[in-house]
C-alpha cells in the first residue's frame, strides 16, 4: 500500500508501521524532508531518488514530493530482537541472507527457520527481494513468525552480533570444514549468500567459520533455500543432540 505525502509518511514512521521504500522527488527540500530522512535513516528504509513523473505514475494525488511502500512486516532493531530472544532464556539461532533476490527462495528459508528453531533472520535493505505477499505465501505464513531485521550494513550487524557473543557462520563450497561438524549449540548466525555470486567478500572475511555441505558427485551446488533447509536441519540435531 502506498503512503502519500510527508506528514502520513512521518506519522507512520513514528508509529512504528512497517515501510519497505521512501521515494523522493528529485530536488525536494523542505524541515519535514529532513524529519523523514532521520526517521528512515533510524529504521534502515532505504530512500530512493526519483523523477516527478515517477511519483505521477503511481498516484495523482497531492504527493508533495513523497511517496512510500508500506510493508506487510514490521521490521525489529538487531540489538533488540537478540535482547528479546536472550531474555526468553534460548540460545541465539540466527540466519542471515546477502543477495538473496527469488521472493520464493527468501519464503522457502524462513519456513525451514521457523521449523527448525532458529528465531531471527537478518536482511539488507538493498539487493533483496521484496518481502511481498509472494514471498509471504512461499514461506506458509513462516514470515509472520520470526522477527525480521532490515539493516543497511550487513557488516555493522555481524559486528553486533559479534559483540552479543554470537559467533557467525558462512556458507562456502570452498571450505574443509563440514556443516556436521559446527557446534550449534552456542549462540550462532549463519550466513547465506546468493547461488551465483555468494556471500559477499569483506563477509566471508568477518565470518569466525566457514563450512560446507558434503555432496556425491561434482554437480554445481544445492539451491540456496535448500541449502539453507539443510543447515538449519543440522543446527536443530545439534542443539537436540541427536
Amino acid at each position: 500500500s502506498l503512503i502519500i505525502g510527508r506528514q502520513p509518511l512521518i506519522e507512520a514512521m513514528q508509529s512504528g508501521r512497517g515501510i519497505d521504500k521512501i521515494l523522493f522527488q528529485r530536488n525536494v527540500s523542505g524541515e519535514s524532508i529532513g524529519e523523514i530522512r532521520k526517521l528512515a535513516e533510524k529504521a534502515g528504509i532505504p530512500i530512493q531518488q526519483v523523477p516527478q513523473e515517477k511519483l505521477f505514475s503511481l498516484t495523482r494525488a497531492n504527493h508533495q514530493g513523497v511517496l512510500a511502500f508500506g510493508s506487510l512486516f514490521t521490521y525489529i532493531d538487531l540489538q533488540q530482537a537478540i535482547d528479546h530472544v536472550v531474555s526468553q532464556g534460548l540460545v541465539p539461532l540466527f540466519i542471515l541472507l546477502d543477495g538473496i533476490t527469488d521472493v520464493r527462495n527468501i519464503g522457502a528459508i524462513a519456513r525451514s527457520a521457523v521449523c527448525c528453531g532458529a528465531q531471527v533472520m537478518v536482511i539488507p535493505d538493498k539487493g533483496i527481494a521484496a518481502l511481498n505477499e509472494e514471498a509471504l505465501k512461499s514461506s506458509a505464513g513462516a514470515l509472520e513468525k520470526i522477527q525480521i531485521c532490515r539493516v543497511n550494513s550487513l557488516l555493522k550487524a555481524v559486528d553486533t552480533l559479534h559483540l552479543n557473543g554470537i559467533k557467525v557462520y558462512a556458507s562456502s563450497m570452498q571450505a574443509d570444514q563440514k556443516v556436521y561438524e559446527l557446534n550449534f549449540e552456542e549462540p550462532c548466525c549463519i550466513m547465506m549468500g546468493s547461488e551465483d555470486k555468494g556471500l559477499q567478500p569483506y563477509l566471508r572475511k568477518a565470518a569466525d567459520m566457514h563450512f560446507t555441505i558434503p555432496m556425491s558427485g561434482d554437480f554445481d551446488s544445492f539451491n540456496v533455500s535448500v541449502a539453507a533447509g539443510i543447515i538449519l536441519y543440522e543446527a536443530m540435531k545439534g542443539r537436540a543432540g541427536m
